[in-house]
């Protein structure tokens, strides 16, 4: 009962409130929805699709630095098909080395395809030895096992959790099979266990890599000592490799390459965006101009009755500042809830990586409320420049 009482008076008191204040910035706003809403909309609309478009785009590279994120532990180096350089080149960065390492793997690959929005990426498995695999799943965060480890040269894989999500594998599935070409191997290689980690990683025995995958050949991972030194041991090791029969991947080479890939992307996603608030800004102007032209009379009594032109500016200024500021704020918390639930839906399932409060994308969305705004404060300066009140009281065209 005490509360149904204190509402009524707060609601009495804002009506008071807006019969003190008739200039409110609100006022007309709030008893004229059925004009100002439209406006707002397509400001929120306008948002909803430069935000929603740009998050999914910069996906693409997310998902980049996601799938292969792993890289960041450890520095690979492979001979290029000469399996008698491996040595060489272990004992040359050993010594040389800017930073302590703190361990040297010998290590071999074979690929699969994992899924992407844009199509199937290859991916990396790693073949190591048994005290080698239990570094490298501590090195790379650690995670629960749901299973075991694998079985020294059996046919057996250990992946994580996002990879067998992205893949649609389970415990006791194969992960590798004669009669699968991107997921090849001469013996079916069962999944005995998955790690519960944020980290995209799968590893099989190197004894079993060695008897049945070709070619022979040796790489070598390097792990620093300091994880906080790898970043500076993977670029002094490419510039030390550099000319050399080897072949260098760090994580930092990756982040280039993927910036250097999508760059003729981002350029048209420019264009695209530029066009579109060129259209938002024409057609708010529009919806500005026919706004403001039906409020005419209004502006022109209210200066008749004593109010000055500029209290007159200053409360249309006010009202569409609530309205841009409004409908771009409104439209960034509707384009989150639509990215969440994308990201719910069609993401997550597959493992598929979409950051739905992007920064940059949110940066793109500003040209659109800002140039809007410009238009219209122009728009109102025109209009008002040219106002006669005693013609609009006097019912004439103005």
């Amino acid at each position: 009962m005490v509360r149904d009482e204190e509402v009524a008076r707060a609601t009495r008191q804002r009506k008071v409130n807006v019969q003190k204040n008739p200039l409110n910035a609100t006022t007309y706003l709030v008893r004229n929805l059925g004009k100002s809403l439209p406006l707002a909309s397509v400001i929120i609309l306008a948002v909803l699709l430069i935000c929603g478009i740009v998050s999914l785009i910069n996906s693409i590279t997310l998902s980049i630095r996601t799938i292969y994120s792993n890289s960041r532990h450890f520095a690979a180096v492979t001979p290029r098909g000469n399996a008698e350089l491996t040595p060489v080149l272990r004992e040359d960065i050993q010594s040389k080395s800017p930073v302590p390492l703190a361990r040297v793997m010998t290590f071999r690959s074979t690929d699969i395809e994992v899924k992407s929005i844009v199509g199937p990426w290859p991916f990396a498995i790693a073949a190591l030895g048994k005290e080698d695999i239990e570094f490298f799943i501590q090195r790379s965060g650690g995670g629960r096992i749901e299973g075991r480890m694998p079985t020294p040269g059996e046919p057996e894989a250990l992946v994580s959790e996002p990879l067998a999500r992205n893949l649609g594998k389970r415990l006791g599935d194969n992960l590798l099979e004669p009669d699968i070409p991107e997921a090849f191997s001469p013996l079916p290689v069962k999944i005995v266990g998955v790690i519960h980690t944020s980290e995209w990683k799968a590893v099989i025995p190197l004894e079993y890599h060695q008897n049945y995958h070709f070619p022979p050949i040796d790489s070598l991972l390097f792990f620093t000592q300091d994880p906080r030194d790898q970043r500076q041991f993977d670029l002094w090791v490419e510039e030390h490799l550099k000319g050399q029969n080897a072949r260098v991947f760090t994580y930092a080479k990756l982040e280039e390459q993927a910036d250097t890939m999508f760059n003729i992307l981002y350029q048209i996603l420019n264009v695209v965006i530029g066009l579109l608030v060129i259209v938002i800004t024409i057609m708010m102007g529009m919806l500005i101009n026919i706004h403001l032209s039906q409020r005419v009379q209004e502006f022109g009594l209210l200066q008749a009755l004593g109010y000055t032109k500029k209290a007159l500016l200053t409360r249309v200024l006010a009202e569409t500042s609530v309205v841009v500021i409004g409908g771009w704020v409104i439209g960034i918390f509707v384009s989150w809830g639509l990215l969440e639930g994308v990201k719910k839906v069609l993401m997550d399932p597959r493992a598929f990586a979409l950051d739905t409060t992007d920064r940059l994308a949110m940066v793109y969305t500003l040209p659109v409320p800002i140039t809007i705004f410009i238009v219209i404060l122009v728009t109102i300066g025109v209009k008002f420049k040219k106002f006669d009140p005693v013609g609009v009281v006097e019912r004439r065209l103005v």
